[in-house]
């Protein structure tokens, strides 16, 4: 009898994640990337794969991506917005950046 171990396939853990930067009047940013960092009220914050679910406020300061070919994109958010993390989808609503 095989053992419960060898039937169970490891769970594959995703390394990259789909990132939507959205402004009022536009989409800044769709794609998939590997990590995102952003301020928050309480500091910088680091997104991975496979993050916690969350949703916070987000404060003017620097947004650094990191894309799957480890290409780094930097932006500005000029004013207060909202981070939200859901299974892999990663969402950013800012007022301008």
């Amino acid at each position: 009898m095989a053992s419960l171990k060898s039937r169970v396939p490891p769970k594959i853990m995703e390394k990259d994640f789909l990132l939507t930067i959205l402004c009022p009047d536009k989409k800044l940013y769709e794609g998939r990337i590997k990590s995102l960092i952003v301020p928050s009220e309480l500091g910088y914050l680091g997104v991975l794969a496979n993050h916690a679910p969350l949703i916070t406020n987000l404060v003017p300061g620097k947004i650094t991506i990191r894309n799957p070919s480890d290409e780094i994109t930097v932006l500005h958010a000029h004013g207060k917005g909202f981070l939200e993390v859901f299974k892999n989808n990663v969402t950013l609503l800012v007022s301008a950046a």
